[in-house]
């Protein structure tokens, strides 16, 4: 099941283990399942402290598996086999078991040890993914920590692609989808910080009041995408008080499968990239404040006075200046049906929700590369893929186009304006679109949309704060300055073109530049009056 190099990795990895550790495997005669069991025991023969047990259908959910330290009640479980993003998780798993100390803040760890369900109970989470999500498996690793640390927590991936009959039964279009105790909890990457917020409601008044008492910033980043990262080093290395907020350190390069155009490095992926980013940030004293969305800024009330940032949970924060690159985000049709059926065969993600339309048929709106890349994937997943372009002709790269005329399930329909979602029985049953060279009406019958039809700037709460374009970008000179003094902005969310992280990388490196500069300047004492 492995291969010579990755199970010498796996070998080092599994000498960090401490304490032994038992992995029950629940099987039956399946294909899966004996895939399963030969990763299992190439696991197992690596190290002498990890315990293979086969039963035959020991587990209602079968092929699964079960890691626990000998002699501990720990509640891991993984529904199939945790190869793709999720193999990572699995090897966490087996080192946390085994004694080998999570990376996580002792303050967090506390908080997981401190959930105690209000029956006296457990609380049993169930995660849905696919083994193609990238987002996934940070939900994942986030609840099997929380089941090593504390008995009260039970948690089980359970591979949707393999699981199908439970996908439909309880309606599941996209993943990660997460339930608790049977009921519906979250959809989408979720971080462990988030994941305890929504569990103990009064984390976030406690948070609020000790970002209120930060002292003042000589620079804040709002954002954490690939701009505010790069502004926050550029900030750092000068010695200044620097700070990052943040709703999702790593932005929308998290949702990145690909990436292949980042100079020097041939070819990584979007989590991948965000880990480095984060790791580098982190060398310097920047003080990084996520899960955190800014609602407001309040310019300075005077020359010298500070800017205000206000955010969602009620906290403010101060800086002398301020760097916004709050990014963009996945444009919506805006049509009947979108928001409604959203989750519900109305996708944004062909990576991570494409395995749960397995011979099914979907569409893609978009013509341009994001979307011809994801007609191109879904081809080889789906039945069917109809592709609609709003444009007499595709916007893609030329090699893309080629490769999507070569695959026979896929129909390009161009000059086609979507105007309505249709579903029945709460899902996705067909898309609407009006020809626009004679006006006609069709409605394409299918099960899945995937929405790639570019980015909206994040930028609706600067609204009246500073200057945007018509297309609500944040307008900058050439050193990053916005309309207001001592506020800076870089990125996806600026006016400035062509939306690639390593150009939002140099408007962030240069924003922090022009924001130090804007410090000296504003700093220096009066020249004396001769």
């Amino acid at each position: 099941m492995l291969n010579d190099t990755l199970k010498t990795q796996l070998k080092a990895y599994l000498e960090k283990m401490l304490l032994p550790i038992e992995i029950v495997a629940s099987t039956d005669d399946s294909a899966p399942a004996g895939e399963m069991m030969a990763l299992l025991r190439d696991i197992a023969a690596l190290s002498p402290l990890v315990t293979l047990v086969e039963r035959r259908g020991d587990d209602a959910r079968t092929p699964s598996f079960s890691v626990n330290r000998v002699g501990a009640d720990m509640g891991i479980r993984f529904a199939g086999i945790p190869m793709g993003h999720e193999f990572t998780s699995l090897v966490l798993a087996l080192l946390q078991a085994g004694g080998h100390p999570p990376k996580v803040e002792q303050a967090v760890l506390e908080q997981v040890r401190a959930l105690t369900p209000a029956d006296g109970g457990v609380l049993t989470f169930e995660t849905y993914i696919s083994l193609s999500c990238q987002n996934c498996p940070e939900v994942v690793q986030a609840l099997n920590l929380m089941a090593v640390v504390n008995p009260k927590v039970r948690h089980v991936m359970i591979d949707g692609a393999l699981f199908q009959d439970e996908v439909q039964a309880r309606g599941i279009m996209a993943v990660p989808s997460v339930f608790l105790d049977g009921q519906p909890f979250g959809q989408g990457r979720m971080g462990l910080e988030e994941i305890l917020a929504k569990l103990d409601t009064g984390t976030a008044a406690r948070k609020a009041a000790d970002l209120s008492n930060k002292a003042p910033f000589d620079l804040l980043v709002v954002g954490g995408g690939p701009a505010g990262a790069a502004a926050a080093i550029y900030a750092a290395r000068k010695g200044i008080r620097t700070g990052v907020v943040a709703e999702r350190f790593g932005g929308q390069v998290l949702d990145t499968m690909g990436i292949e155009n980042f100079i020097s490095v041939q070819e990584t992926e979007g989590p991948k990239l965000v880990s480095a980013l984060e790791q580098h940030v982190k060398a310097y004293d920047v003080d990084v404040m996520n899960l955190q969305r800014a609602s407001a800024l309040v310019p300075a009330a005077a020359p010298g006075a500070p800017i205000e940032v206000r955010l969602e949970n009620g906290a403010s924060l101060s800086a002398k200046t301020v760097v916004i690159a709050t990014g963009a985000r996945w444009r919506e049709m805006n049509v009947p049906g979108e928001k409604e059926y959203r989750g519900k065969g109305v996708a944004y993600c062909p990576h991570c929700d494409g395995p749960l339309f397995k011979g099914k048929r979907v569409a893609v709106v978009g013509g341009g590369n994001s979307g011809v890349e994801a007609a191109i994937d879904l081809a080889g997943i789906v039945a069917h893929v109809t592709l609609l372009e709003f444009d007499a002709q595709l916007r893609a790269d030329a090699v893309l186009q080629r490769k999507l005329a070569s695959l026979p399930n896929v129909t390009v329909i161009t000059q086609a304006l979507t105007t309505e979602v249709t579903g029945a029985g709460g899902k996705v049953d067909g898309l609407v679109y009006t020809d626009r060279r004679d006006g006609s009406s069709h409605r394409v019958a299918l099960e899945g949309i995937f929405v790639q039809i570019g980015l909206l700037p994040n930028t609706d709460w600067l609204k009246g704060t500073v200057a945007l374009s018509a297309r609500g970008e944040i307008e900058v000179d050439a050193r990053g300055q916005t309309s207001v003094a001592g506020v800076f902005a870089a990125g996806d969310v600026t006016t400035v073109p062509y939306k690639q992280i390593i150009i939002a990388m140099g408007e962030g490196s240069k924003a922090a530049l022009g924001a130090f500069d804007h410090l000296i300047r504003s700093s220096a004492p009066e020249a004396v009056a001769a």
